[in-house]
């Protein structure tokens, strides 16, 4: 796979992005007493939900592209560099406690490898050909997603992932905070959410940082809740790992069903901890294994297995 390294047609434009101007509204941020630079902030993180929202449609493509693909057992893999790296990964390793799923059903790559999380590695994000190595050494496969993250929507690295998945039939979604981004032409799902300009020049870490979270939020919240992981606004598929969770697994359980404590720790101990077992045993008045037989012919979802024809 041959790519264009060369990079200066890139950074010519780089100061017309949206997110790399000056903020009208900041310009005497250092001259600003404490409360005055909170408010200008404060103001300014309000627009960013505002501009997701004009995003929606693009994100609930992606969402039911990814729920298709997770589905017929592919995953969901997110790749991006720097801050907008460290959100797809923050939102990967989220899943497995909330959601009960497999660590490699939902990932993030991050241009630098896993230490890059906390010690920045210089120049990682301008080599489209370490994506393309790093997404072929996590196996992606045309059964999967890619979602690729770039506040500028230029970062080479994400460039060179998003082509390469599209070249071997993957499903392609990108995340820019600016219009018409470089990333979008390489995506067959583009999402641009546009934050406009940074309280502090260029600090894409701020509202194009808050951005991309609030969208990774809703792709992977979203599809979960349609692949039967949640029930109510319950996440029965928690995983209870300490006491804080254990306590919260008891809770749904009570919360769903309307059991007692007592009753609904003894259920839970009956399922192994799993609150989603535990409630179709106590609405449907099921032994365990009745249970997970009912939730397997309702492919997960607890409104399917209750109404799967093997409860009494």
């Amino acid at each position: 796979m041959e790519l264009n390294t060369d990079r200066s047609a890139d950074l010519s434009t780089l100061g017309t992005l949206g997110t790399e101007t000056r903020n009208e509204h900041t310009a005497d941020l250092d001259g600003m007493p404490v409360a005055d630079l909170l408010t200008a902030m404060n103001d300014e993180d309000q627009t960013v939900a505002l501009a997701v929202r004009r995003a929606l449609p693009r994100i609930a493509e992606a969402v039911e592209a990814i729920e298709a693909a997770l589905r017929q057992g592919g995953r969901l893999i997110y790749l991006g560099a720097g801050t907008s790296g460290r959100i797809g990964l923050l939102d990967a390793v989220e899943c497995p406690p909330t959601f009960g799923t497999d660590p490699q059903q939902v990932m993030g790559l991050l241009a630098g490898g896993p230490g890059a999380f906390i010690t920045a590695v210089e120049g990682a994000e301008d080599d489209p050909e370490r994506a393309v190595a790093d997404v072929a050494a996590a196996g992606l496969s045309s059964a999967d997603v890619l979602v690729g993250l770039a506040a500028s929507g230029r970062t080479p690295y994400v460039v060179g992932g998003l082509r390469y998945a599209r070249e071997i039939g993957a499903t392609t979604v990108s995340i820019a905070c600016n219009a018409g981004a470089e990333i979008s032409r390489h995506a067959g799902i583009a999402i641009e959410v546009v934050t406009g300009p940074e309280v502090l020049t260029g600090s894409t870490r701020l509202k194009a940082g808050t951005a991309e979270k609030l969208v990774c939020n809703m792709l992977s919240t979203a599809t979960m809740v349609r692949l039967g992981k949640v029930y109510g606004n319950l996440m029965v598929d928690v995983r209870a790992t300490n006491a804080k969770l254990v306590d919260r697994a008891r809770r749904i359980v009570v919360q769903a069903t309307g059991a007692s404590d007592a009753d609904a720790e003894r259920a839970l101990s009956a399922a192994d901890g799993h609150a989603k077992t535990a409630i179709v045993m106590l609405l449907a008045g099921l032994t365990r294994e009745e249970a997970a037989e009912a939730l397997l012919r309702g492919d997960g979802g607890i409104r399917s297995a209750l109404g799967s024809g093997t409860a009494h």
